[in-house]
């Protein structure tokens, strides 16, 4: 069977996000090579793929126009990171988050790769500049950071080195749009990326306000789940701002005050640690006991939440 796109696309290392970069490239309609170094983890991979894809089959959330056994035939197993990365033209590598680790890996393909391919890395912590520097290649290296779980939530995070070649970040945007996913381009690299860093702006706020008994664990939730959270699926920070007044530069000349005002009674960087920690934990718990099993049917059901939004987005769009 000939796949849908020409090119193929090698997914290194089998575990979660790499499992789900296969199924994400292979809904687009690229041939994916699996590279893991040990066969029983490639198995286990191919299995857990092929029963994802039948079940988003069955509930109508497969990604792509190809049926779940097309997709799955376009994905192959590799323990050999040579064979594995013949003929690729993108390289989406996906090991565990230890920088010695990943950089070995880069080192080892610097050595194999030709000057087409692109070579990218799922990390979310680690910057281009630690990962990258002093590869022969570095022109064709990006960091391209999904989130979790990439299947459902589209955005990917393009965080080029400063000596990325631009052709890499355009050729990297034009693939992750082609397999449905939604690229951003950071035009420089800073800890924690973009995504991470409002992430932790909001948890930072929210321990401090929890540990200053201002409103309890479960109820701080609400307030984004229920409340910001619902705004933010469908438009941003910045466009929000845009439309709760008559534009951006009247939002700025009504609420610039009150908004510094409140800012400036923000408190330190909180040690998330403690009494705090202590409370936060016991209120997580009541709602979802930290043990796997119950852990594990919390997180389906908040994927199949995922879900219902990302269809319910892709309507809209549609419309």
């Amino acid at each position: 069977m000939e796949p849908a796109q020409a090119g193929q696309v090698v997914v290194i290392g089998s575990g979660l996000i790499g499992r789900s970069w296969a199924m994400v490239f292979a809904g687009g309609g690229f041939r994916v090579k699996l590279y893991d170094v040990v066969q029983q983890q490639i198995t286990t991979a191919l299995e857990y793929i092929s029963k994802e894809m039948k079940e988003l089959e069955k509930s109508g959330m497969l990604k792509g126009t190809l049926s779940a056994e097309k997709q799955f035939s376009l994905i192959s197993g590799c323990t050999d990171l040579k064979t594995a990365v013949e003929g690729a033209m993108f390289i989406q590598e996906c090991t565990p988050e230890k920088l010695e680790l990943k950089k070995k890996i880069f080192g080892q393909l610097d050595l194999i790769v030709n000057n087409d391919v692109i070579l990218s890395s799922s990390t979310s912590t680690l910057l281009p500049t630690k990962l990258f520097t002093g590869l022969k290649h570095v022109k064709q290296c990006i960091v391209a950071h999904p989130v979790n779980p990439p299947y459902y939530v589209p955005l990917v995070e393009l965080v080029p080195h400063p000596e990325t070649e631009p052709s890499t970040v355009d050729k990297t945007h034009a693939l992750m749009k082609k397999i449905g996913q939604s690229p951003v381009r950071l035009i420089k690299e800073i800890d924690g990326f973009v995504l991470n860093r409002l992430q932790y702006a909001v948890i930072s706020e929210a321990w401090r306000l929890v540990g200053e008994g201002v409103i309890s664990p479960a109820d701080l939730d609400l307030v984004m789940s229920d409340g910001l959270g619902m705004r933010y699926a469908f438009i941003g920070p910045l466009e929000t701002m845009h439309l709760n007044a008559e534009g951006m530069t009247n939002y700025c000349e009504r609420y610039r005050e009150g908004m510094i005002h409140v800012l400036n009674t923000f408190g330190p960087v909180p040690d998330f640690s403690g009494e705090i920690e202590q409370q936060i934990s016991q209120a997580m718990s009541e709602k979802t006991p930290a043990d796997p099993e119950h852990l594990n049917a919390r997180r389906a059901g908040r994927d199949e939440c995922l879900m219902g939004l990302a269809k319910l987005k892709k309507q809209m769009k549609s419309n």
